[in-house]
């Protein structure tokens, strides 16, 4: 079982310390329990990878991702009664991104991935799915891929739907699209997704996942349903009751 806490969150360090020799041996071998906010947990799966079953607790702010926090003595009776567990398998969005250079990088994103423009000029775009072009040139701020889990955050801001984290899509949300005024998507989740940036050298843009910016684009591909990611619920957590409390307080 592995620990992980955000160092830059005094909580969740105070947390660490009150959570760490109370633990023992009746918890799952693979689990990491991580003490932080959405995105540190996001940070932990892209270092970590699919091996773990994650477990949050959520030490910052609406922690979607992450189990409310508790006194320790309660949080510690939750995790131990693992029949009720929920553990879900939470697929990832595989991007595969190519510099105008030609150099090729790939990343996976839980949450959400998308393309914006890099200078004061909008983007153009030309955006094709499962290999037909549906959108010739696209003029915008950039094209958002979003899974079910992560559309509460960015794409939901930008006009999406908030989905329910159970529900198997992929949803597309253009960035202040100009022309076309595109409406958000919901997808397949084993959709492929290409986007071709046009005019990159004189309109550039780049590409982020999950946070991570990972630098110009000249073309970018996505497919959704890749590589799940197990998260664990404790009981009481009710995904629809967060959800509900996200979209009120949004």
């Amino acid at each position: 079982m592995l620990i992980r806490h955000d160092p830059h969150n005094e909580l969740a360090c105070q947390k660490r310390e009150e959570l760490a020799p109370l633990l023992g041996h009746d918890l799952p071998a693979d689990l990491c329990l991580v003490l932080g906010g959405d995105g540190f947990m996001l940070r932990t799966i892209h270092e970590l990878g699919d091996a773990h079953t994650y477990l949050g607790v959520n030490c910052g702010r609406l922690g979607f991702l992450l189990n409310a926090l508790d006194e320790t003595d309660s949080l510690l009776l939750r995790m131990r009664d693992l029949s009720r567990w929920h553990v879900i398998q939470a697929p990832r969005l595989a991007a595969e991104v190519t510099a105008p250079s030609g150099e090729v990088v790939a990343d996976l994103a839980l949450n959400d991935l998308y393309v914006e423009r890099a200078s004061g000029q909008t983007a153009h775009l030309r955006v094709s799915l499962d290999g037909q072009v549906v959108v010739k040139r696209l003029v915008c701020d950039g094209l958002i891929a979003a899974t079910a889990l992560g559309s509460t955050a960015y794409a939901t801001a930008a006009g999406g739907v908030a989905c329910h984290p159970s529900l198997p899509l992929l949803q597309l949300v253009a960035i202040n699209p100009h022309i076309p005024r595109l409406r958000p998507v919901a997808l397949p989740l084993g959709a492929r997704v290409d986007v071709e940036v046009l005019d990159a050298h004189r309109r550039p843009a780049r590409v982020v996942c999950d946070g991570r910016d990972l630098g110009a684009a000249a073309r970018i591909t996505v497919l959704g349903g890749q590589r799940p990611v197990r998260l664990a619920w404790l009981a009481g957590h009710d995904p629809t009751s967060t959800l509900i409390k996200k979209l009120l307080h949004a």
